[in-house]
């Protein structure tokens, strides 16, 4: 189980460049929107399947605020960006 680690975080991080293209070519706020989503959950799942590899539990802790703030990101984003979000 161990072997499949590595080419699953490889998977992981040639999607992100596809999504960092992604954004380059439609740059619109709904683009920007699934990035920054794509960005927090790639790294949660990143550091998540690296923490099992190496036994580290800090890993895990530091995946959870990745998740917490990918979280409040989109929220934060959507108040500023869609008409009648934010308090004007």
């Amino acid at each position: 189980m161990d072997s499949i680690i590595w080419p699953v975080t490889l998977f992981l991080l040639i999607n992100l460049l596809a999504g960092l293209w992604r954004a380059l070519r439609g740059p619109t706020a709904a683009d920007r929107l699934l990035l920054s989503q794509l960005f927090g959950t790639t790294a949660v799942a990143v550091l998540l399947l690296q923490a099992w590899q190496v036994g580290l539990e800090s890993l895990r802790d530091v995946a959870l605020v990745f998740a917490l703030l990918s979280a409040i990101t989109a929220v934060a984003f959507v108040r500023r960006t869609w008409p009648g979000g934010a308090d004007d």
